[in-house]
């Protein structure tokens, strides 16, 4: 059967990715200080294995993973331990963090590190590499991303896809990385691979990158199974299932994972960080990230290290312009706007928007007047609108019933909404709520 390589609903935001698309990767100096977080990855947080005073040398691991849903925390440059204490998080709370002075004068060259050979390794050696790395889920999301290789053993697993959708407006950071190093990312693929016994792949590209289309084409490899499919520009093309519906014709059913129909999904930048493992023998200490939006005077494509402060990175592209309005970490339709500068780069920032104040939305929030747009909009195929009413008033229960579990806050309901209802905001406020019941109630 013949795919349209597409989805149903979904919406087109305006992209603005003119700003930094064209942009090349470039390096940004260290800063003075680093603030690394313990939690910065889905699962559970890492365990301080470092004290107040402690010298650290580029890559040292300063937190180590507590049990197989978790990963360690390295250091991303040399420096001196001078704090152990709570810092603002990038997700508004406080986490317990590690502050590093960076050595001023020091040549930020790690330690010799005994480079991993893939080829002769098992699928449980490589795994643990990955997981000593710190290699997470680089689109956002930040799941370990060692348990992706090892998929539970009663499921079949036939394709890897990889996602190279970036269909969030303002990111670049997937984008540049396919167009520059594609390379990387095909030996990050070639492990991926060889670790999990998959012999297809399909790397999934909206057909608004073409420079990356082309140079992923020319470095495919001819003894890889591998296929560059340009998809239909729409979001939120990136999603998992969305995703998997575009390139295979197969849903994923309600409440189930992508590896129950044969798939496991992995993201860009997160294959070109397994490669590097295997290339360089580096954990995760810097990412990409695109530092952007009409309020930034300087928009960039920044390898930056995990643990910059955000009033850092923002000074080093330039400073805001007079009508910054708001700082968004990730894109706009499912970023968080930031309250404080002092929250880190994480593992998971996949960019830093600064939007003037023609770019946000008012805040006067009118009465739903029952459209239905954001029926048409939901790509999940919920209803919103009722979802909405029920979040105002608590109504949890009835919530979940209406397959809220389903809902992956995408933002395509609230971004069509005239009434200007934050839909998405009251989805996620919602699910935290009833993640909190059991708690209450036992």
């Amino acid at each position: 059967m013949p795919l349209a390589f597409d989805f149903r609903h979904g919406v087109h935001p305006p992209e603005e990715k003119e700003l930094t698309r064209e942009l090349p990767i470039r390096r940004m100096p260290y800063p003075d200080e680093l603030v690394l977080p313990l939690r910065q990855h889905a699962g559970k947080p890492a365990k301080l294995c470092v004290k107040v005073g402690d010298h650290v040398e580029r890559g040292d691991t300063i937190a180590e993973a507590d049990g197989f849903i978790s990963v360690p925390i390295h250091a991303s440059a040399a420096g001196t331990v001078t704090a152990v204490e709570f810092w603002p998080h990038p997700d508004g709370s406080y986490a317990e963090a590690v502050r590093i002075a960076v050595d001023k004068y020091a040549a930020q060259v790690p330690r010799p590190r005994i480079v991993p050979k893939w080829e002769g390794l098992t699928t449980e050696q490589v795994v643990k590499a990955v997981q000593q790395a710190g290699v997470v889920g680089l689109g956002g999301a930040a799941f370990p991303t060692h348990v992706k290789l090892a998929p539970p053993k009663e499921y079949a697993v036939h394709t890897l896809i990889i996602n190279g959708a970036e269909c969030e407006p303002y990111l670049t950071s997937d984008h540049r990385t396919m167009a520059e190093y594609p390379d990387r990312v095909l030996f990050g693929i070639r492990v991926m691979m060889h670790a999990m016994g998959v012999k297809k792949c399909v790397v999934g590209i909206e057909k608004n990158k073409p420079d990356a289309i082309a140079a992923m084409q020319r470095a495919v490899p001819k003894d890889l199974d591998v296929e560059i499919l340009p998809l239909t520009v729409k979001y939120p093309q990136g999603a998992e299932k969305m995703l998997i519906k575009a390139v295979t014709g197969v849903e994923v059913p309600s409440g189930k994972l992508p590896v129950t129909v044969g798939v496991v999904v992995q993201n860009v930048g997160s294959v070109a960080a397994i490669a590097e493992v295997f290339e360089t023998g580096l954990p995760l200490i810097e990412r990409i990230v695109t530092v952007t939006g009409h309020g930034l005077n300087k928009p960039q494509n920044l390898i930056v290290p995990v643990g910059t402060k955000l009033r850092d990175l923002i000074a080093y592209c330039g400073g805001v312009t007079p009508d910054a309005a708001e700082v968004i970490l990730g894109g706009p339709m499912m970023g968080t706007a930031v309250a404080n500068l002092d929250a880190p780069v994480v593992k998971g920032t996949t960019g830093v928007v600064v939007l003037a104040k023609h770019e946000t939305r008012g805040e006067t929030v009118y009465p739903c007047i029952h459209c239905g747009r954001c029926l048409d909009a939901c790509p999940v195929f919920l209803n919103p609108s009722h979802l909405g009413d029920l979040a105002r008033v608590g109504r949890y229960d009835e919530m979940t019933d209406a397959h809220l579990a389903d809902c992956m806050l995408c933002g395509s309901c609230a971004f069509v909404c005239p009434s200007n209802i934050p839909l998405a905001q009251l989805f996620q406020a919602s699910k935290a709520a009833l993640r909190r019941v059991p708690a209450v109630t036992t």
